[in-house]
């Protein structure tokens, strides 16, 4: 455990994904005058839980100090194991009302949710042998997902006090449709979730529960959130940062370019989305053939994030043959 400024420490829980890109999640233990605030949970796994214990004892603290809890998003590195610290320590948990209606779909009977999903991606053109291991690519991850309903749900506004901070909340849609930011204006630090990170780039995907046009809508908030004064980000994986803004604009510039790598890939030929993301540059992989199923998933709809803004801004059109959907530039 890490204090990054007075009052705040930084928990680093581990991740039980082998080909995960991070090694850890990052979640932030914030002093208060009734016990302390834990902004994200982790995975529910015994390493991460037993990791957490062993960083609150470097400061006296356990579970039982925890008064309260507040969810950025309901990812499962960031979710999964609040049902287990709500039942040990007693503490009550906030999340945004958008992740808390997402819980029984996504945790509990997923039946509907994986029908949703395969019908999406077999209308953007993935072939009927691909759809159902990449359709149940996070299934496994559900064993490591304790669900708990909150107990205050959030719209964007609020305040969130600890006695010696005041955070406001943060609506900050993209990533996640309910994702949320905390930021404490008098000591200038953002508690940033998975909207803004140092060096890699958040997944933002259009799936059956992003919304509608969630790239669009992340770069609203992107653009929002720029405005703020910060002085110190605390991301939700890697490492606390300072460059805050220029970040902000390395983001914006990262969604273009891949805007424009997309409609290279068209050439003035209609193509569909699966098309398409195979003639992308992809960091974790040579081609898309070699890529896991997981993240062959992510590629999809994260293009079909990009596909979708650049429809709503006309720079793209949709043709619809024999059910499949079809992109072509205007």
């Amino acid at each position: 455990m890490t204090e990054v400024t007075p009052g705040i420490h930084w928990l680093k829980l581990p991740i039980p994904m082998a080909d995960y890109s991070a090694i850890h999640v990052n979640a932030y233990l914030v002093e208060g005058s009734d016990g302390f605030l834990l902004i994200d949970g982790g995975w529910n796994t015994d390493e991460s839980f037993d990791s957490l214990q062993k960083q609150l004892a470097e400061i006296g603290a356990g579970i039982k100090d925890i008064s309260q809890i507040v969810i950025t998003h309901i990812h499962p590195d960031h979710y999964g194991q609040a049902g287990r610290l709500k039942r040990l320590s007693g503490a009550g948990i906030a999340m945004h009302d958008i992740e808390s209606g997402f819980i029984e779909s996504r945790y509990i009977h997923m039946e509907n949710l994986l029908e949703q999903t395969a019908r999406l991606m077999g209308v953007n053109g993935m072939p009927p042998d691909e759809l159902k291991n990449i359709r149940d690519a996070s299934v496994d991850m559900v064993q490591h997902v304790i669900p708990v309903k909150p107990d205050v749900t959030l719209h964007g506004g609020e305040t969130i006090a600890t006695g010696r901070f005041t955070f406001q909340v943060m609506w900050t849609p993209g990533h996640s449709a309910g994702h949320i930011c905390l930021y404490e204006p008098e000591k200038k630090v953002l508690i940033s979730g998975d909207h803004v990170l140092p060096k890699i780039t958040s997944n933002i995907s259009r799936h059956p529960q992003s919304g509608e046009n969630p790239l669009g809508r992340y770069l609203n908030s992107l653009k929002d959130l720029k405005k703020l004064d910060v002085a110190l980000v605390l991301p939700g994986h890697e490492f606390p940062f300072t460059e805050f803004k220029p970040r902000i604009d390395e983001l914006i510039r990262h969604h273009e370019a891949r805007n424009r790598e997309i409609l290279a890939t068209l050439n003035g030929e209609p193509k569909t989305a699966y098309e398409i993301v195979q003639e992308i540059t992809w960091g974790v992989a040579e081609s898309w053939q070699d890529m896991p199923s997981f993240h062959k998933r992510l590629a999809l709809f994260e293009t079909l994030a990009h596909l979708e803004l650049m429809t709503v801004s006309g720079r793209l059109g949709e043709v619809t043959k024999n059910g499949i959907i079809y992109y072509r530039q205007t």
